[in-house]
């Protein structure tokens, strides 16, 4: 018995050392490793730098109604207090019964949330549609929205709304035209998102160096009536051009990341349009230097957004990457790619304007 429970504990032993000796690996089989489960870490031994607070005080332009209880809220708060950001914009492209809940749940707070209001589109099929959803936003505006977000298309119509969805309707329909010159009477901000990033668009196989989200998020562009990536910034243009007096805050850098040039132009020749760089830190991370002089060149129009949740971690990526020059580094819960990413070094003078400078132009416009 004695000789059979000691051979049982040296195969043990053995066993444990073989798990926990480094020097031993169990490789898995490189021609049967699926993309999904790629994770790669840097072995580069290079500087790694951790931002616990960001260099100045940030509002959060692009955020949701995340938590689930008032403890929620109070975490959120001593999390927001710990990390830096000043204010957050809920975007609850929500009107009526649902906006005024999130009004409620944030109203301890009101120094620290600021609640932006959806458009409300029940009967927009219907003549005299527009008296109707102004009313509501002038009454949304009463109780406190300063904003209106998030508006989202991407390609079959403004679908990011409640109660009721805008099926087919797109921002530069004339029939949102009442709707765009209330919000520039009011000073109320638009935040709209636009079609996906090009990955999205294109075939979700081994040449989509994008692959995981591409398969994620794909876009299927043969849906009858719908617009493809480019018809949809052209709808956006449209929207900003005819509406000189109303200021646009395009989401996630208008989804031009893999060309900001596209948004670039618009910058040029608009100057009532800024954007988001919400939940876009993982596509414009792999190109520091091109994406810092962008930054660099636009900074008077580029605001801070995350979309990502509420967790300290995630703050403190996002500020990683935009302030210091770290290379090399994975960041795949959040972002879901498997490339490395790179910081963007930005400026002192850039990141106060990204941080809160520019918020307070559009704020108080």
């Amino acid at each position: 018995m004695r000789a059979t429970m000691k051979s049982l504990n040296v195969y043990i032993v053995v066993v444990g050392l073989l798990f926990s000796i480094p020097s031993i690996s169990f490789c898995q089989d490189v021609n049967g490793l699926k993309l999904k489960d790629f994770h790669p870490v840097s072995i580069y031994k290079i500087p790694q730098t951790k931002i616990e607070k960001a260099k100045f005080p940030v509002v959060d332009f692009h955020s949701h109604d995340y938590p689930k209880s008032d403890a929620e809220v109070d975490q959120w708060v001593k999390t927001m207090e710990k990390v830096g950001i000043a204010k957050t914009i809920i975007l609850s492209y929500s009107a009526g019964a649902r906006f005024d809940s999130v009004v409620e749940k944030y109203a301890r707070h009101k120094d620290r949330f600021e609640i932006w209001c959806g458009f409300d589109y029940t009967g927009y099929d219907k003549p005299g549609w527009e008296k109707h959803a102004v009313a509501e936003l002038e009454r949304c505006y009463k109780k406190g929205a300063r904003g209106v977000g998030e508006l989202g298309d991407k390609g079959l119509g403004e679908l990011y709304s409640h109660p009721v969805p805008g099926y087919g309707l797109h921002i530069d329909d004339p029939r949102m035209k009442p709707l765009l010159e209330k919000c520039a009477q009011l000073h109320m901000p638009v935040s709209i998102h636009v079609a996906e990033d090009a990955w999205m668009y294109e075939r979700p196989d081994s040449t989509n160096d994008g692959l995981m989200n591409s398969a994620t998020w794909h876009v299927d562009i043969t849906k009858k009536g719908i617009l493809d990536h480019d018809q949809l910034v052209g709808t956006l243009e449209s929207a900003v051009k005819n509406n000189p007096h109303t200021i646009f805050i395009a989401c996630h850098l208008a989804n031009c990341c893999s060309d900001l040039a596209v948004l670039g132009r618009l910058f040029d020749k608009y100057s009532n349009l800024y954007a988001d760089i919400a939940a876009r830190y993982g596509e414009i991370a792999p190109i520091p230097r091109y994406v810092h002089n962008f930054m660099e060149k636009y900074s008077d129009r580029i605001v801070y957004g995350t979309d990502m949740g509420t967790s300290q971690k995630m703050y403190m990526t996002t500020f990683r990457i935009l302030e210091t020059a770290d290379e090399h580094f994975y960041e795949q819960d959040l972002f879901n790619y498997h490339w490395p990413l790179y910081g963007l070094s930005l400026s002192a003078a850039v990141l106060k304007k990204i941080y809160n400078g520019n918020a307070k132009k559009i704020l108080t416009h």
